[in-house]
C-alpha cells in the first residue's frame, strides 16, 4: 500500500498538536478519485477540529490528518471513460474526518467532490477557494436566494467565507451592507458593498435597519454580534448562521424576536464548483490569499486564523506542480 508525508494531529489540543508524521497512502473504491495534493488550506473549522470542538468528536483514531480544501492532480480515476482522468488538475474539499485530509501529499475523494480547476487559477489559488465558497454560496444563493431589491447584511465582510459571500450577493443583485475591521473597508467596497460598517468604530445595529437578510459569520463569540443583528432586520427577516457553536441559542432567540433563522454547514458540491469557475473565468469572482505557508508550518497557519484577523484566505503549499 506504501506511505506518504503528512501533517497530523497527534490528538485533541493546541497547536503543538500538529507533527509531520508518514501515514499510509490512501486506497481508492467505488467511485473515488486518488489526488496528488499540490496545495491546501486552513479554515476555522480545522482549528476548531484540533481543539476539540468541531468535528472532533467523529474523530476515530490519532495520528489524524486534517484539512478539507485542496488541490492537486488526479492520479487514480474510477474507471477510463471518467471526465476526471489522471493528470487533471482539480480543486475541491473533503469531509473531515469521514475521510482523511488534505494536510497530505495524497487524498482520497468521492468524484462528486472535485471539479476541473480554474485555469486562470494556480493551485494555491485555487486550493483556497472550495470550502469558503461553497459555504458562502450556500448561504447567500441557496439559503437567501440573494436577489435584486434585497438587502443583505454580512458579517466579517474581509474574512475567509466573507470576502466571497459580498462577491456573490452583489452580483446576484443584492445591495450589501457589510461589517468589518478599519483595515479592510477599502479591500471590502471594492468587493461590491454598498456600505461598509467599521465595527470598531460603531455599533452596526445603530447604522442601519430593516435588512432582509443577516449572513451571520460571527455569532456571539464576539461582543454578542449575533443577538445585535435581530436589531438591525426587518419584522420576519432571515439569519442564517454558519460557525460551529458560535450561538447554540440563535433559533428560540430569533422567533422571540420575530425573525426567523437557521444555521449553515458546508456541502461538497463539483457542480457548484464548476459554476464558481466560470464565474472566475469571467472575472465575476475572485479569492484573495492572505499568506502561503509551507505544509510544514501548518502551525503557524492554525495560531493565525484563531486570531481572526486574516484577510481572504491562507494556503498551505504541498507539492510543486
Amino acid at each position: 500500500m506504501g506511505t506518504m508525508q503528512a501533517m497530523v494531529a497527534t490528538g485533541l489540543g493546541g497547536v503543538e498538536v500538529l507533527r509531520p508524521a508518514e501515514v499510509p497512502m490512501p486506497v481508492r473504491a467505488n467511485a473515488e478519485l486518488i489526488v496528488k495534493v499540490l496545495a491546501a488550506s486552513v479554515n476555522p473549522i480545522d482549528a476548531k477540529t484540533r481543539s476539540g470542538r468541531g468535528g472532533a468528536a467523529a474523530i476515530e483514531r490519532f495520528p489524524a490528518v486534517l484539512g478539507y480544501d485542496f488541490a492537486g492532480v488526479v492520479v487514480e480515476s474510477p474507471y477510463e471513460a471518467h471526465p476526471l482522468t489522471p493528470g487533471t488538475p482539480v480543486y475541491g474539499m473533503t469531509m473531515v474526518p469521514r475521510f482523511g485530509g488534505s494536510y497530505a501529499e495524497y487524498v482520497t475523494v468521492p468524484s462528486a467532490f472535485a471539479a476541473p480547476k480554474p485555469p486562470s487559477m494556480s493551485f494555491d489559488e485555487a486550493a483556497a477557494l472550495p470550502l469558503a465558497a461553497l459555504t458562502a454560496w450556500g448561504m447567500v444563493v441557496d439559503v437567501a436566494r440573494a436577489h435584486e431589491g434585497q438587502r443583505m447584511l454580512i458579517h466579517a465582510g474581509a474574512g475567509g467565507v466573507g470576502h466571497l459571500a459580498v462577491q456573490l450577493a452583489a452580483y446576484f443583485g443584492a445591495e450589501v451592507i457589510a461589517t468589518c475591521s478599519t483595515a479592510n473597508l477599502s479591500f471590502v467596497r471594492e468587493l461590491g458593498a454598498a456600505r461598509v460598517i467599521d465595527y470598531t468604530q460603531h455599533r452596526f445595529e445603530e447604522e442601519v435597519s430593516g435588512v432582509d437578510v443577516v449572513i451571520d459569520l460571527i455569532g456571539n463569540t464576539h461582543d454578542g454580534t449575533g443577538s445585535r443583528s435581530l436589531a438591525a432586520m426587518r419584522p420576519g427577516g432571515l439569519l442564517v448562521n454558519a460557525p460551529t457553536g458560535s450561538w447554540p441559542t440563535v433559533i428560540d432567540d430569533a422567533a422571540a424576536a420575530g425573525m426567523r433563522a437557521t444555521g449553515y454547514k458546508v456541502t461538497p458540491s463539483a457542480a457548484t464548483l464548476a459554476v464558481m469557475t466560470r464565474m472566475i473565468e469571467a472575472g465575476d469572482l475572485r479569492v484573495h490569499v492572505d499568506r502561503v505557508f509551507p505544509l510544514a508550518e501548518v502551525a503557524a497557519a492554525h495560531t493565525l486564523i484563531e486570531e481572526g484577523r486574516t484577510r481572504g484566505k491562507l494556503v498551505l503549499h504541498v507539492a510543486d506542480a
